[in-house]
């Protein structure tokens, strides 16, 4: 069978499973479509082949001993390089960490192994994760295969370059502001961000991390179809010990009636055209697939949310974020820092204790807006994905950029999951849909991204273009 790479997760997990195709085979053409376009991309910054086909062959030799490989049986997927996986560099975009060498797997890596996938190379970031650009000093600049002008997203942008360019059929992302769902935004694929505490992780090479972190950020995948997300998932949610947020939280919740609220401007967001008219289209989408959207004013709190985020994030041990990022040098982590430095400090304990009241109001408000809804419409961004290295060119383009992502970062603070689906494509440029539902309701989320999806999507995976 040809081109393995191309079909979809589930699909080639039946393969494996039903011995048509072998893990080796799967995991040799997923070898074999990096090596092909990689080097014109630069997703993925690590590799071993000979561990890869060591993996394909223990999830056959397991098929062979009538045991049950797992739902992403030789699925080969990449893991982004700011979570330990054992025997290589948590780099997270740093030179100041290409040393460091992980001696266990974070939960989520071991629910990959757990689920028979085939772990396939490491995946860039920019350095520290911070921005939706992904460059750093260690690894480079990595392409969005659609248009190598525009950026591929960050922080997981090479998550999202390698599963558009048919580098892996899963990628694994992290998301504090939008980590997984811009570079699926950018790259034209699909990315969901969990709730808090659906999927365990841990990095037992990091020490501990801040607070902000430990309640926003989540790890979640990118993938090129929706029912791939939906067995991920699965996967990446198995229970973990090693994560004190983690909650065992059914995947299916109760019947929801389905009522979709659709913000073109949330909290005054100035969303173009092209943007407005894609997230009008999934609205048109889901009626037609048996929903009723209603056309809402204003969604709860976003803009104040998107502030206390970037305090709890950013301005928590600002000074020895900003000294750290000093030592490594890095100019967009640098830019990050200091174009922040008047919005996130002083993070006094004050301000500590305002950002914790402020979550708990906003919360509320959220989860009594979806007693009326099942998800939530809007814009990803108020933009199509930026030009490449936008938030460094001057001081207004940085405003500009921070702006524009305000649904992205907002969600974060609630903890709530959110899912992009990408609808279509601007010219080169692609365009979609964010969704939101209430926590732990990503089966909602992917309900009416599913339907949205059915109503078409840019053709993946796809040869890098210049």
């Amino acid at each position: 069978m040809q081109d393995l790479w191309r079909l979809s997760a589930a699909d080639l997990a039946t393969l494996v499973r039903s011995k048509k195709v072998s893990a080796r085979e799967a995991a040799k053409a997923g070898l074999a479509r990096l090596d092909a376009v990689n080097p014109a991309l630069n997703a993925v910054i690590d590799h071993r082949p000979e561990d890869v086909l060591k993996q394909a062959d223990a999830v056959d030799a397991a098929i062979a001993r009538g045991e049950d490989p797992g739902v992403l049986a030789g699925v080969p997927v990449t893991i982004k390089a700011n979570v330990d996986q054992e025997g290589f560099a948590t780099t997270n975009g740093l030179k100041l960490q290409r040393d460091l060498i992980a001696r266990e797997d974070n939960p989520v890596v071991a629910n990959f192994r757990k689920a028979g996938a085939v772990l396939l190379g490491r995946t860039n970031c920019p350095a520290f994760s911070y921005r939706w650009f992904t460059t750093n000093l260690v690894h480079g600049d990595t392409k969005n295969p659609r248009d190598a002008s525009l950026t591929p997203g960050g922080s997981s942008g090479g998550a999202g370059s390698a599963v558009a360019a048919g580098i892996g059929h899963i990628a694994h992302g992290t998301d504090i502001a939008g980590s997984i769902r811009y570079p699926a935004y950018a790259c034209g694929v699909h990315g969901l961000r969990p709730t808090l505490g659906r999927i365990p992780a841990f990095n037992p090479a990091l020490p501990e991390r801040p607070i902000g972190p430990q309640i926003m950020a989540v790890s979640g995948p990118l993938a090129r179809t929706i029912n791939d997300l939906r067995i991920s998932l699965a996967a990446m949610a198995a229970p973990d010990a090693r994560d004190p947020w983690y909650v065992p939280a059914p995947l299916q919740g109760p019947a929801r009636e389905k009522r979709a609220a659709l913000c073109l401007n949330p909290d005054g967001l100035a969303t173009k055209p092209e943007v407005k008219a894609a997230v009008t289209d999934a609205g048109k989408r889901l009626e037609r697939a048996g929903w009723t959207v209603e056309v809402i004013e204003n969604t709860p709190p976003m803009r104040e949310a998107v502030e206390w985020q970037r305090k709890l994030w950013l301005g928590d041990g600002y000074e020895a974020q900003l000294e750290m990022a000093e030592r490594e040098g890095d100019p967009g982590a640098l830019a990050c820092l200091r174009g922040n430095r008047a919005k996130v400090t002083p993070m006094d304990q004050a301000n500590y204790a305002q950002a914790l009241t402020r979550r708990a109001t906003f919360t509320r408000d959220w989860m009594v807006f979806f007693e009326k809804y099942a998800v939530v419409l809007t814009p990803v961004s108020g933009e199509l994905p930026f030009p490449d290295h936008l938030d460094r060119k001057d001081a207004a383009s940085f405003e500009r950029v921070w702006e524009a992502q305000m649904p992205q970062i907002a969600t974060p603070f609630m903890g709530l999951p959110g899912l992009v689906v990408s609808t279509g494509l601007v010219g080169k440029a692609p365009v979609g849909v964010h969704i939101v539902s209430g926590r732990y309701r990503e089966d909602l989320c992917l309900l009416a991204g599913e339907a949205i999806e059915a109503g078409g999507v840019p053709p993946s995976p796809i040869d890098p273009v210049g």
